[in-house]
């Protein structure tokens, strides 16, 4: 089997932000099937989905960065997704989160993953900026973004997609 050797592994307080595995997917598959999915490209079928974890895994590849699976210390067991997207027809490279398990969401594990991501694109990634593309229904999400210390960027040049979205523009972390 071939895996994504040579990915960088960022670790914060309570989690650790890996690239995905195989092992992953079925999470993945699984949160793709609810209804939950609907801001982030979903609901798609079991076969949509496992397509689209690939694509996930060939992100990295060709982009040299990607989304990683997020688990807790010690637990393998993947919480979702957060990290670097930049795909065919982005406008801006993105900072983007996903948790798989509605349980999960209220203990800031997305907001401490996206900004380890966020330190990580501005840092050794290089990026001169980093926004989240947001579906404007996507309460959450924009609430997340703002948690952050984004700012809604009406001005920025939209993404190639049907989708209806919010530009959030996340600032450089001080250093």
């Amino acid at each position: 089997m071939i895996t994504l050797t040579g990915t960088p592994i960022l670790r914060t307080e309570r989690l650790t932000l890996r690239a995905p595995i195989e092992a992953d997917a079925d999470a993945f598959v699984a949160y793709f099937a609810t209804q939950r999915s609907e801001f982030t490209g979903g609901p798609k079928t079991r076969r949509d989905a496992w397509n689209f974890f690939g694509t996930e895994l060939g992100h990295w590849v060709m982009r040299g960065f990607g989304m990683f699976t997020v688990t807790r210390h010690g637990d393998d067991t993947p919480l979702g997704i957060v990290g670097h997207w930049y795909p065919l027809g982005w406008a801006e490279r993105e900072i983007g989160w996903v948790l798989f398990d509605p349980q999960d969401e209220g203990q800031g594990i997305a907001a401490e993953a996206a900004t380890a991501c966020i330190a990580h694109a501005f840092g050794p990634l290089g990026w001169d900026t980093a926004v989240s593309y947001i579906a404007p229904g996507n309460v959450a999400s924009i609430r997340l973004a703002e948690r952050l210390g984004a700012q809604r960027d009406d001005n920025a040049p939209k993404p190639e997609t049907t989708n209806p979205c919010r530009i959030y523009r996340h600032p450089r972390p001080a250093t």
